[in-house]
């Protein structure tokens, strides 16, 4: 069994360079896999491996300068979500591309699991999912709006064209694990709204503790690990993910004409020409010959969040 960690924690590092050797070195050494992220801004990233090495490497970044509060939520998986360990430097750990954002500010109203369905079935309540639009389209809470944007980076834009929508409103929003949240809730603050809460944890802590009878999620979680999704305790879900667009699918849609394994999928068949299909089957024959010989091939890896 591996034991999954996910986490992000917003502080300042003067050097995230010097901190970046020593933290994938405590990774290795207890045999750990995922992806960190390292910015002036913080840490961001999941991991998985044995419960000694992710002990380890939670208390070597806890002993970082300003982590002694970090949190993160932890889940189990049967078979390795990640084929090996990145410690990567960053400009941000969660790309808004909004400079003047600074969660270590101040940021909305934290809104506790247990409180999240009375708030956002008040009628003066706007809820807003600050996810992808291929997150958003497996699962997301009763009511949400979904801006259908491709990228974090696009928020802010989609906010300016559509505040009107949600003059005197309170602004309810959530993400998956909250990181996008801290930076979301801070951006609205600057721009005057004066209510703004989020959910504490995020969706993955929503589906841990509450009740499946009690909720008002509906469909499942994208996640950024094997996985895939995630929905009540957990638990992981039906999806698959296409390697071609790297989007959560079903297995009935590997039945679909569109998909080819590696290539394309109904999703994304159009969005490639004929010279992109043939680098794809390139790189899934690699892939393939990487298996045979027991190796990891670096198309498999994951996204990051």
């Amino acid at each position: 069994m591996y034991h999954i960690a996910a986490l992000y924690h917003f502080t300042r590092f003067d050097d995230p360079a010097a901190i970046q050797g020593p933290l994938k070195a405590v990774c290795e050494a207890g045999d750990v896999r995922g992806s960190l992220l390292l910015a002036r801004e913080g840490i961001n990233g999941t991991i998985a491996g044995p419960r000694a090495g992710i002990d380890a490497v939670i208390a070597h970044i806890r002993a970082l300068p300003g982590c002694a509060g970090l949190e993160w939520k932890e889940a189990t998986a049967e078979k390795a979500p990640f084929p090996r360990m990145k410690v990567r430097l960053k400009k941000e750990i969660v790309t808004m591309g909004q400079p003047d954002v600074d969660p270590t500010a101040h940021v909305g109203n934290y809104v506790e699991p247990e409180d999240w369905n009375d708030l956002i079935r008040s009628p003066d309540v706007v809820t807003i999912d600050t996810r992808n639009d291929y997150e958003v389209a497996i699962g997301t809470f009763e009511g949400a709006v979904d801006p259908l944007t491709k990228s974090f980076r696009e928020f802010p834009q989609w906010w300016e064209d559509n505040k009107e929508r949600f003059h005197n409103k309170r602004v309810a929003m959530f993400c998956t694990g909250g990181i996008r949240c801290e930076k979301s809730t801070n951006f609205l603050l600057g721009q005057g709204v004066p209510e703004v809460y989020h959910l504490k944890g995020g969706i993955l802590r929503y589906l841990e503790e509450m009740p499946a009878e009690d909720s008002t999620w509906q469909g499942e979680c994208f996640v950024f690990d094997g996985r895939v999704s995630v929905g009540h305790g957990l638990q992981e879900g039906p999806h698959e993910l296409c390697h071609a667009c790297r989007r959560p699918i079903l297995p009935e849609d590997m039945d679909r004409p569109e998909y080819e394994a590696g290539v394309s999928c109904h999703q994304c068949v159009d969005e490639t020409s004929d010279s992109d299909k043939a680098r794809f089957r390139e790189r899934q024959k690699q892939m393939q010959l990487a298996r045979a010989r027991g190796e990891t091939h670096l198309g498999t890896l994951p996204l990051d969040e």
